[in-house]
């Protein structure tokens, strides 16, 4: 689990309704006229925008930021490495019975092109066109988000409209104005929390997992380009190195 997503969105709703709550009960800010026109609006809007499909796999991308675990850099490094030095002594082919011990799925599939007998370059190319698919499908969902960031404000300020015209032609009966006043603030407030404490937050941490893991794909994709190069293990953790700060990189010959 990602702590810091659900730590993140649990102190943003908290603190909220802390503050609320010290000024009165939650019941004022449930108003379902505003929730119709902002909820509901948005939801449209973003149908209108996108295909059915995309929202969907929108939602699946971010679910996915609640359970994503960071890969250790330096621990995938190690591995690399240990699987080139394998190489070197055994041949290639040795790397069939390593597989087993391999979680990330992406690595299983390199290490397979390879013993399959792939030339690097092949792999390389074979392997960049699946990055790039990645980086469509999250960059897809990210944009999503950052259109239902756009299109809550927008239909809160429908409603702050509607609110306005409401109360206006009732100003004859004040028992009317509360309501078509709370239609109008209350739109405003909704459409607010919708972009500013879901949403964009949403979209940058799907931007920064998926830079995240094209970055963990693209150091697989060069470690497995030097195994089959037969490079020199000591030029091939340089090499991965480059990937990561300076202060961050351990190297396997110093332990």
């Amino acid at each position: 689990m990602d702590l810091s997503t659900i730590i993140g969105i649990a102190a943003a709703f908290g603190l909220m309704i802390m503050a609320i709550l010290q000024g009165g009960p939650l019941t004022i800010f449930i108003n379902v006229p505003s929730i119709l026109i902002v909820f509901g609006g948005t939801v449209g809007n973003t149908l209108v925008h996108y295909p059915f499909g995309d929202v969907f796999d929108a939602l699946n991308v971010a679910k996915k930021t609640f359970r994503y675990k960071e890969m250790s850099i330096n621990a995938l490094i190690a591995q690399l490495m240990e699987f080139a030095n394998k190489a070197r002594k055994e041949g290639i082919l040795a790397l069939q019975g390593a597989m087993e011990t391999v979680e990330d799925e992406f690595l299983k599939k390199a290490m397979q092109m390879a013993v399959d007998g792939q030339e690097p370059e092949t792999l390389r190319t074979m392997l960049n066109t699946e990055i790039e698919y990645i980086q469509m499908r999250h960059g897809k969902g990210a944009e999503i988000f950052s259109s239902i960031a756009l299109y809550a404000p927008a239909m809160g300020m429908v409603g702050t409209l509607i609110g306005l015209v409401q109360m206006l032609q009732t100003m004859d009966d004040p028992s009317s104005i509360g309501p078509a006043m709370a239609v109008a603030l209350l739109t405003t407030f909704y459409g607010a929390v919708i972009a500013n404490i879901f949403c964009a937050p949403m979209a940058g941490k799907l931007r920064n997992r998926s830079a995240s893991e094209v970055l963990v794909k693209t150091l697989i994709i060069e470690g497995m380009q030097s195994i089959l190069s037969g490079e020199n293990p000591r030029i091939m953790e340089q090499k991965l190195h480059a990937f990561i700060a300076p202060k961050l990189r351990e190297s396997v010959f110093n332990k």
